[in-house]
């Protein structure tokens, strides 16, 4: 590799883009074989007259496109390409996760926490039949132009406490995590840094990842996200966004303070970070601590939607955010999931604007509590966080318990849980000894009960009660 030198006139956008696309192309083109050594970062930056922070996130773009791996003190390698034909690997846990994706169906669903069936099937079927029927030109055709009611909707249904977002700050989405991954592909670049939480809604970072997004990692305790390490990431890493729940953070449930959250926005401030606020569990509470976005409004993205109050399975989302960002949101939403369909668009803004949500709402809420109340009951005496309106549970795990042993052992027993890794948004060194599981998804209560008692069995009788060998 000693007299290869990168083509750099070619493409557009920063150097370092440049300069990963075109490794790239050589490699693809057979001039860098699998298995070669790149030049040295401090070399390259030499050769080509540019800083070794510029050669260094261009070799780290080629490793989140799977194209090379490198180690301390070894250097950077070509990876081998994948021949024609041959299956591929399992995905690495950072972009997979734990979760089973096609699961067993023989199980009890303690792993999802979309809204109980609370028999709203009802309500959507008698709402997709009059939209059919008003509209049955938009619905065979492309959406082109959003009619101003779904605005109205989004505006209405992210409005908690004394945030009440203008309508010219809606963007209708498939969904809240369609709203988030539209947000951080509109604002930042292949490259950039996003802050998150060691636990957090992990999907959402390792989507990021796909896209070329870094993860920057930012220490929580008890009361949340910590503002001095947030401080401390800022200064050291720089990054674009930051991710966060605020209000019933999933999966440890935490809420933060006012005074954290006011903390917060000054260091977004102060290193001119982006926010993204997502309210999806929040949304469920009547927790009267002010939004974040009510403290930075000028640099905050609320997102929020039905999938946990309402129905999974409408894909309704919105997101606010300040106006300058509105269009290019919408443009990379659009990009990313091909564009809003008609039909279940215009549906949610129904279901909102009529008050029919709302109704769902609270009768989902309802359910949720008289099934966190069987978790009170059956796991009295353990260590676990819990909210009345908020759809999952947060254990900690007694010893000998390890977060994956316990999960594998809840399989055998029947029950789908998730265990810490799920939540992990970056290869941690912490451990938490946690698992979640939701209660919104076996279809009766009785259902719920029996799960609880096998997790309370489990962890009656511990490790020993568990052989992973059969």
């Amino acid at each position: 590799m000693t007299s290869w030198l990168p083509d750099l006139t070619a493409g557009s956008g920063p150097l370092y883009q440049r300069l990963a696309d075109s490794i790239e192309s050589d490699i693809d083109r057979g001039v860098i074989d699998a298995g070669a050594k790149l030049p040295p970062q401090r070399d390259l930056a030499y050769d080509i007259g540019a800083t070794v922070g510029t050669v260094g996130r261009a070799y780290q773009l080629l490793r989140e496109r799977g194209l090379v791996s490198g180690e301390v003190g070894r250097g950077t390698y070509v990876l081998g390409q994948r021949a024609e034909g041959v299956k591929p690997e399992a995905l690495d846990v950072s972009v997979e996760g734990t979760r089973y994706v096609d699961a067993p169906k023989d199980k009890l669903r303690f792993d999802s926490t979309a809204a109980p069936d609370i028999g709203q099937g009802a309500d959507v079927a008698d709402v997709l039949s009059r939209t059919a029927q008003d509209h049955p030109h938009e619905i065979s055709s492309y959406t082109r132009d959003f009619p101003d009611r779904w605005y109205e909707a989004g505006a209405r249904w992210l409005s908690r406490n004394s945030f009440r977002p203008a309508a010219d700050a809606i963007v209708p989405t498939l969904g809240t995590h369609a709203a988030v991954m539209g947000a951080i592909a509109a604002l930042t670049t292949p490259g950039d840094y996003v802050a998150f939480e060691h636990l957090t809604y992990s999907q959402i970072s390792r989507s990021a990842g796909l896209i070329g997004r870094r993860t920057a990692l930012v220490a929580s305790d008890d009361l949340g996200i910590d503002p001095d390490d947030f401080e401390r990431v800022c200064a050291q890493k720089h990054p674009r966004m930051i991710f966060l729940m605020p209000t019933a953070q999933n999966p440890t449930l935490a809420t933060l303070s006012a005074a954290r959250r006011e903390a917060i926005a000054r260091v977004a401030r102060d290193y001119n970070v982006v926010m993204i606020e997502d309210d999806l569990y929040g949304n469920l509470t009547d927790d009267p601590t002010p939004l974040l976005a009510e403290f930075a409004p000028e640099r905050t993205i609320v997102a929020g939607g039905l999938s946990k109050s309402v129905a999974a399975g409408m894909r309704g989302g919105w997101l606010s955010c300040p106006p300058a960002y509105r269009h290019r949101i919408r443009v990379a939403h659009k990009m990313m999931t091909g564009g809003m369909p008609f039909l279940l668009a215009e549906v949610n803004a129904r279901l909102v604007l009529s008050g029919q949500a709302s109704d769902i709402r609270k009768r989902s809420i309802a359910e949720i509590s008289a099934r966190i109340a069987i978790v009170r009951e059956t796991l009295a005496g353990f260590a676990f966080k819990s909210h009345d309106k908020v759809p999952f549970v947060w254990l900690t795990l007694p010893d000998p318990w390890l977060s994956g042993t316990f999960k594998n052992a809840c399989l055998e027993h029947g029950v789908l849980i998730d265990d810490e890794d799920e939540f992990k948004a970056g290869r941690s060194e912490q451990v938490f000894h946690g698992v979640r599981f939701g209660v919104s998804q076996p279809r009766l209560r009785g259902d719920v009960a029996d799960g609880v008692a096998i997790i309370r069995r489990l962890l009656d009788e511990g490790r020993a009660g568990y052989d992973s060998f059969s």
